[in-house]
């Protein structure tokens, strides 16, 4: 749960990182609900220098260290590929995590909470609701710029933070289970998006059995690809850098882009009731394809390529599902405001894949048209 200001001892903290300066000041900052995150300001030889202190919620990343060890890979690789390109806005394009006294990525403070500092990204700013088209094409540049800098990652395969994250037939087949459970008698209820579920059950398997076969590789993926995960430039409206990397972990690239179709182009809330609202934008599609293909498509293969409509299809389906599945598992695991909360968004959801699915061969005739 996220802790009031004074909950920390900030400037404590602040002591444990290799930070030049004097803690000057400390508050909570941004909309994340996981972490406990806050601006603090160093006075460096007098003058005020900002950066993101973060708090790793370990009880969700239950191997927080395995994270932070992702993490500082895929931002001192980022950074390294920056420089030999000789970027003189590098700092700005990719996340720079600031050691520990001990030279580590992470310390623990006293009551053995997992902290992270990073540079703080200045003269940008985070959006949690895509505006217009401009911003969709911005975003989706900036996630395939990221992916592109971590396309060859040396050493060793990252960590799986979160194993089969998008493993959509494990999806699939807990909802299987939870279904034949029906613990809290609710499978008669959601008889309809049960229904819904396993007439598409062949489509699960299907980026999944590309992967299995070598015809789509595995890549490093960011796996969060909300459009608040991406820092907009304050002056050009440009697609700076891509935050949030807590999930980035081995993947593929298709779910990368699908979860960005699938939060994008919803004309409606993600728990909106009224399903005759729900629909899937094409100017929205279009505009995620053009801005991610411009710095995506130089490292896809064509078996990616030829799926990216479909991806949106399907993390739309596996969005559904997991809302599905929690509603017949009691809401264990979704934050819910009422009983019918998790079978409202997964009715949105399924509405959202049949909107996409009268589209599909449209939007992927887009995509082979760039």
């Amino acid at each position: 749960m996220s802790q009031p200001a004074n909950a920390h001892d900030l400037p404590a903290v602040f002591l444990l990182f290799q930070i030049q300066g004097d803690f000057l000041s400390g508050a909570p900052y941004g909309s994340g609900h996981i972490n406990d995150t806050y601006a603090v300001v160093a006075s460096q030889a007098g003058t005020p220098v900002r950066y993101i202190l973060q708090r790793v919620n370990h009880d969700i990343f239950k191997n927080p260290a395995a994270l932070m060890e992702n993490i500082a890979r895929v931002t001192a690789h980022s950074q390294s590929v920056l420089a030999d390109r000789n970027d003189p806005d590098a700092s700005r394009k990719a996340l720079t995590t600031v050691p520990a006294r001990d030279g580590k990525p992470y310390a623990f403070d006293a009551d053995g909470n997992l902290w992270r500092v990073y540079l703080f990204i200045e003269r940008a700013t985070g959006y949690d609701i895509i505006e217009n088209t401009g911003q969709a094409v911005q975003a989706a540049r900036a996630f395939g710029s990221f992916q592109a800098l971590v396309a060859d990652l040396p050493g060793e395969r990252l960590h799986e933070t979160i194993p089969d994250f998008h493993h959509t037939p494990k999806r699939f087949q807990a909802l299987q289970a939870a279904i034949e459970a029906d613990f809290h008698n609710r499978a008669a209820a959601a008889a309809a998006e049960i229904a819904f579920a396993c007439e598409r059950e062949g489509d699960t398997g299907i980026i999944t059995g590309l992967m299995e076969k070598g015809e789509i590789p595995e890549r490093v993926t960011h796996n969060d690809t909300k459009l608040n995960n991406v820092l907009i430039d304050d002056a050009t409206g440009e697609g700076v850098c891509v935050i949030d990397l807590d999930t980035t972990m081995p993947g593929c690239a298709l779910y990368d882009f699908g979860d960005m179709v699938r939060t994008a182009t919803n004309s409606a809330a993600e728990d909106e009731t009224d399903l005759s609202r729900v629909e899937s934008r094409m100017e929205m599609f279009e505009a995620l394809a053009t801005g991610y293909l411009e710095t995506a498509s130089a490292f896809l293969t064509a078996a990616e390529k030829r799926h990216l409509a479909f991806s949106g299809k399907l993390l739309t389906l596996e969005c559904g599902m997991r809302f599905l599945t929690d509603y017949l598992s009691g809401d264990t695991y979704f934050k819910t405001k009422h009983p019918e909360h998790n079978i409202e968004r997964c009715r949105n959801q399924f509405a959202l894949v049949r909107s996409i699915e009268s589209r599909l061969e449209e939007m992927q005739a887009f995509v082979d048209s760039l």
